[in-house]
């Protein structure tokens, strides 16, 4: 099979596997990822196929839900390739990177991750801002049960995973404990520009929220 064909077998795959998730993970999120990723390769010297078929995987069996599993994604997108007789260099360059990509509340080690690597995970940050991050937010904390807002109840800095992963505040709180951080953790010269421009809208949307909350 050529990598084209693998490319879009694979985007089948997952959308077939992710279409009812529910959690801002679903395959519309994984193909905005996909588009973005290609947009940002299209400045970048690296391997289109790793990109693609690394975006696409990504988020195949999220470690958020398999309680911190990181091993679970690699090993079901390296069953898939495999079961596509895809190349094994391709497979080990693609498994490789999505235990790379999630934030996870701590500064990230950007010497470990390859070009590619950086590429999926400046993609899947932007999706987390802007418009679209914001809408995500919501969607996310209304199926954790949590509130949109309680001035009583500050932000955190986290200073761990285990930290940031038990934490349940407010919704609000998430832009300051992740959302407005991201844009100075992106890797890619056209991944600093886009994360720019979602980050000023975020800035505004807080800026109305907060008018509206205070009754103007």
């Amino acid at each position: 099979m050529n990598q084209e064909d693998l490319i879009t077998k694979t985007a089948e795959y997952v959308r077939a596997t992710l279409h009812s998730e529910g959690s801002g993970h679903d395959w519309w999120h994984v193909y905005r990822v996909w588009r973005t990723a290609k947009t940002i390769c299209k400045t970048e010297n690296a391997d289109n196929a790793v990109v693609e078929l690394a975006a696409l995987l990504h988020d195949i069996a999220d470690w958020k839900a398999y309680d911190g599993d990181e091993t679970v994604g690699p090993r079901v997108a390296g069953d898939w390739l495999r079961a596509q007789d895809a190349d094994a260099k391709l497979i080990a360059d693609v498994i490789s990177i999505i235990p790379a990509i999630s934030f996870k509340g701590t500064p990230d080690d950007k010497s470990v991750l390859s070009l590619e690597a950086k590429i999926v995970q400046d993609a899947d940050r932007l999706d987390a801002i802007g418009a679209i991050g914001i809408a995500r937010v919501f969607s996310y904390g209304g199926s954790k049960g949590r509130i949109i807002y309680d001035p009583e109840v500050k932000p955190m800095e986290h200073k761990t995973t285990e930290s940031y992963l038990k934490n349940e505040n407010p919704s609000i709180n998430h832009f300051y404990e992740k959302l407005l951080l991201l844009k100075d953790l992106m890797n890619t010269k056209t991944g600093k520009e886009m994360a720019q421009k979602r980050h000023d809208f975020m800035l505004n949307y807080l800026d109305t929220f907060y008018a509206e909350w205070g009754g103007k």
